[in-house]
């Protein structure tokens, strides 16, 4: 099993500490693209219209402008970088230490910046989404695509996805539907139902949570996956077709 998680809006910057050692992140076949996707958007952040350009505000322009400098700056576990909602509800601190070794070789973070992740991989604090275009990059979605599928291909065969990303980073690589289930997020009040978005955030959180700490195996089918969710949540299972994942839908009360 292999949990799909998005990267957080907001980071937490390391205070001290070795800068981004290229030779030790996962996949390293993504160091030239990464590379390319850095280099845009130090020429990005640099430019007199960067929060715009970037999509960011006012109070985004210290972060902003550590993108000039990411291969200086002190880097940090992505599980420590990576704060906000989803993060919060998985908790990563509170794990065991069987729990955080089950975590680091479980969670895959697709990014913007590094194409995809691991939780014990040391990055920088940056500021960058997926549904940004770079010079010589272009759109970071479509530039991704091909080069997550190559270097994802041998890391999930086989491997059953629980895919717990946004739509924006779900564009960046779309995995065999066969083997991938899209967790999402419902309220229903009289029987109409409603998607939720920022308390989705929260919840796949907590289905990442729960899928690393509770006992047993993990979940090896689509199937065994809703066994396990409806431990904690009133679900459904959605089949897949040959060119759609399955969907888990997480009933939540109104």
């Amino acid at each position: 099993m292999l949990i799909l998680l998005p990267p957080s809006e907001g980071k937490t910057p390391a205070i001290t500490g070795d800068a981004v050692d290229w030779t030790t992140l996962s996949f390293p076949g993504l160091n030239s693209y990464r590379a390319k996707v850095l280099e845009g958007l130090g020429t990005v952040s640099a430019h007199e219209d960067a929060l715009a350009l970037l999509g960011v505000g006012a109070s985004l322009r210290a972060d902003v402008e550590r993108n000039t400098r990411l291969h200086a700056e002190p880097a940090a576990p992505a599980h420590q970088v990576y704060s906000g909602v989803l993060y919060d509800a998985l908790d990563y601190n509170s794990l065991t230490p069987t729990q955080r070794r089950k975590a680091d070789e479980c969670v895959l973070v697709i990014s913007a910046l590094w194409g995809a992740i691991r939780f014990g991989d040391r990055v920088p604090a940056y500021r960058l989404s997926m549904g940004t275009a770079l010079p010589d990059v272009g759109r970071l979605a479509s530039f991704w695509k091909p080069q997550l599928s190559e270097a994802l291909a041998a890391a999930t065969e086989g491997e059953l996805l629980v895919d717990c990303r946004s739509s924006t980073y779900a564009a960046a690589w779309a995995p065999p539907p066969a083997q991938t289930v899209a967790v999402n997020v419902f309220t229903e009040v009289n029987g109409v139902r409603k998607v939720v978005s920022h308390f989705a955030k929260h919840t796949r959180g907590e289905v990442a949570r729960h899928l690393l700490t509770r006992r047993g195996k993990a979940p090896q089918t689509p199937a065994q996956l809703r066994q396990a969710a409806a431990e904690k949540w009133s679900v459904e299972l959605v089949e897949g077709t040959a060119r759609k994942p399955h969907a888990l839908n997480l009933i939540l009360p109104d």
